[in-house]
C-alpha cells in the first residue's frame, strides 16, 4: 500500500510562500495573485500505519511549524501545480525519509516519492499559470508531477543483457564524423574522433559504447582540461604590465626548458603553472609540501599557539561550476563548493571557511526579456545562493566572504567560483604511495544519474536544447 502525506508551513512560518507570492508579482507581474501556498508531498511504500504515524510526526514535519494532512483542502477556483525530480534524478529529501525511517523501525529500507505541491488564489489567466509552471519547472531536473495516487512505487528498468559495439566506427568516413558527433552528443570534436578512429582501426574491432562514452569523458576540458592544455602559437598584447608578465614568462620558459632540451608548447595551463616551477627550481619553495596525490595546494606553516611552535599544513582549493549553474543552479551551484571541500578533505585537513564569487546579468529585468533557452537570471541567482548555501550548511562550514558582480556579460553564461581554506596538524597527516594489492574502499551515499557524462557538458557547444538534452550531465 502506498501512503501519502501532505505537509505545510503554519502561518508565520510559510516564508517560502510569502517569498514566492512577492517572485510572482515582481517578477512576472502577476498582479492578481492574492494567495500562494507551498507544500510537500510525501508518498511511501513498504511500511504500517503505525510507521506511518510517526513518521510524520518526526521525519515528514516538525509539528511546532507544520500542518500535516493526508488529503489536499483547496478552493474550487484555486489553480495548483506539482512538480517532482526526473525518474532517476537524485531526490535528496526522499532519501533522507528512507534513511530515517529504516533507522526508527530497524527493519527494510522503504520507498519514499516526493513532489512540491503549489496552490495558487485568485485571478490568474491561462497564460500567466503557463508562465508560472516555466517560471517554477526547471526541465532539467523536474517535470509537473500527476495529483492521482500511486498504487506502486517500484518502478521497473530494462537492463541491457550486453554492451553493444558502435558498428561501423573503425570504416567511417571523415565527412560523416561531424553529424556522427551531433548524434552521440561527444565533447569531442572532430580531430578527436578521427584519432580514437584510427587507434580501433589498428585494433581490427568498433570500440564498445562504454569505451567510446569512457573517452569523450575523460577527453573532456573538465578532465583533461584541453582548452588550458591547447598549443599557442601567436600572441600579442597591448597593456604594458600583461606584456611584461608575459615576457616575464618566456624568460623563465627558457631557463627551466629550452636550456635543458625539453620541448613544451606555451598553453595557458604552462603560463599559470611556470611560477611554482621556477621558485621552486631556484629553491624558493621549501614550506611546499609535496605529495604524489593530487589534492588541493598545501603548504606548511608553523604557528606560535600558547606558547609552544606547532607545524601545520595549510590548504586551498578553488573552482568554478559556471555551466552547470547556468542550467541548473541549485546542485550546480552546491557542487562548486563541495569540488572545493573535496580535496583538502581528501588531503586530511578540515575545512574552516569558503568564500564565493558569482557573476550574473541584472536579476531584476522583467521575466520576458530572458534570453531564448535560459533560467531568468533573478531565478539562477536566488537558487544558486540557496544551493551554495545548502551543502555549506549541512557540514558547518563559515562563508566569510560572498561577492556578487552584475553584469550584462554574464547574460551568456553564469559565473560560479568558490574558494575554501583548510588546515590540519602535519602530524595527523600520514601519507603513502600506493602499491599493487592495495584494497580500494568506495564509501559513500546512494545517488541518482546526476553527473553521468558531467565532465562532458562543460566542453560541448550549447544550444536552446541543451536545458533538456544535458540535464543528466549536470553535477550535482
Amino acid at each position: 500500500m502506498v501512503y501519502r502525506v501532505y505537509v505545510e508551513r503554519r502561518p508565520g512560518f510559510d516564508a517560502e510562500a510569502k517569498a514566492l507570492k512577492r517572485e510572482l508579482v515582481n517578477n512576472l507581474n502577476i498582479k492578481g495573485v492574492e494567495s500562494v501556498r507551498v507544500l510537500n508531498r510525501y508518498d511511501v511504500e513498504g511500511i504500517d500505519r503505525k510507521t506511518l504515524d510517526d513518521a510524520a510526526l518526526t521525519i515528514f514535519s516538525e509539528p511546532q511549524t507544520d500542518i500535516i494532512s493526508e488529503n489536499l483542502e483547496i478552493d474550487s477556483a484555486d489553480r495548483i501545480l506539482a512538480s517532482e525530480y526526473l525518474p532517476g534524478q537524485f531526490d535528496q529529501r526522499a532519501d533522507s525519509c528512507e534513511q530515517c525511517i529504516q533507522l526508527q523501525t530497524t527493519g527494510e529500507r522503504p520507498t519514499v516519492r516526493t513532489a512540491k505541491i503549489y496552490i495558487f488564489g485568485g485571478d490568474i489567466s491561462e497564460d500567466e499559470f503557463d508562465s508560472i509552471k516555466c517560471y517554477l519547472i526547471n526541465p532539467v531536473e523536474c517535470r509537473e508531477a500527476s495529483l492521482e495516487p500511486f498504487e506502486t512505487l517500484k518502478m521497473s528498468v530494462d537492463y541491457p543483457e550486453d554492451v553493444a559495439s558502435v558498428d561501423g566506427f573503425i570504416t567511417m568516413k571523415d565527412d560523416a564524423i561531424d553529424s556522427f558527433i551531433s548524434d552521440w552528443g561527444l565533447a569531442m570534436d572532430a580531430d578527436d574522433v578521427k584519432f580514437c578512429r584510427d587507434y580501433f582501426k589498428k585494433e581490427k574491432r568498433n570500440p564498445t559504447v562504454t569505451e567510446l562514452r569512457v573517452i569523450d569523458t575523460y577527453w573532456s576540458d573538465h578532465c583533461r582540461h584541453t582548452t588550458f592544455l591547447t598549443a599557442i602559437d601567436e600572441v600579442e598584447i597591448e597593456v604594458p604590465e600583461i606584456k611584461a608578465a608575459f615576457e616575464m614568462y618566456l624568460s623563465q620558459r627558457t631557463e627551466l626548458y629550452d636550456k635543458k632540451g625539453r620541448k613544451k608548447d606555451i598553453s595557458l595551463m604552462d603560463i599559470a603553472t611556470i611560477g611554482a616551477k621556477y621558485l621552486k627550481s631556484k629553491g624558493l619553495l621549501e614550506n611546499l609540501d609535496q605529495s604524489e596525490e593530487i589534492n588541493a595546494c598545501s603548504i606548511v606553516i608553523r604557528p606560535t599557539i600558547d606558547g609552544k611552535t606547532e607545524e601545520w599544513l595549510l590548504m586551498f582549493k578553488n573552482e568554478t561550476h559556471n555551466h552547470p549553474t547556468e542550467i541548473e543552479p541549485f546542485g550546480g551551484a552546491a557542487t562548486c563548493l563541495g569540488g572545493c571541500i573535496r580535496d583538502p578533505l581528501s588531503g586530511r585537513a578540515y575545512v574552516y571557511q569558503a568564500m564565493r564569487v558569482t557573476g550574473a546579468a541584472d536579476p531584476t529585468v522583467p521575466i520576458e526579456m530572458t534570453m531564448k533557452g535560459k533560467l531568468p537570471q533573478s531565478r539562477l541567482t536566488v537558487t544558486a545562493a540557496n544551493g551554495y548555501s545548502s551543502y555549506g550548511n549541512q557540514i558547518g562550514l563559515a562563508t566569510g566572504g560572498v561577492y556578487e558582480i552584475y553584469h550584462p556579460g554574464y547574460t551568456a553564461k553564469r559565473m560560479e567560483l568558490g574558494a575554501v581554506v583548510a588546515a590540519a596538524p602535519s602530524a595527523n597527516v600520514v601519507r603513502e604511495t600506493p602499491e599493487t594489492g592495495d584494497i580500494v574502499i568506495l564509501l559513500g551515499g546512494r545517488t541518482g544519474r546526476d553527473g553521468i557524462g558531467g565532465a562532458t557538458g562543460s566542453s560541448k557547444s550549447h544550444d536552446v536544447d541543451s536545458l533538456t538534452s544535458c540535464g543528466a550531465e549536470v553535477q550535482k
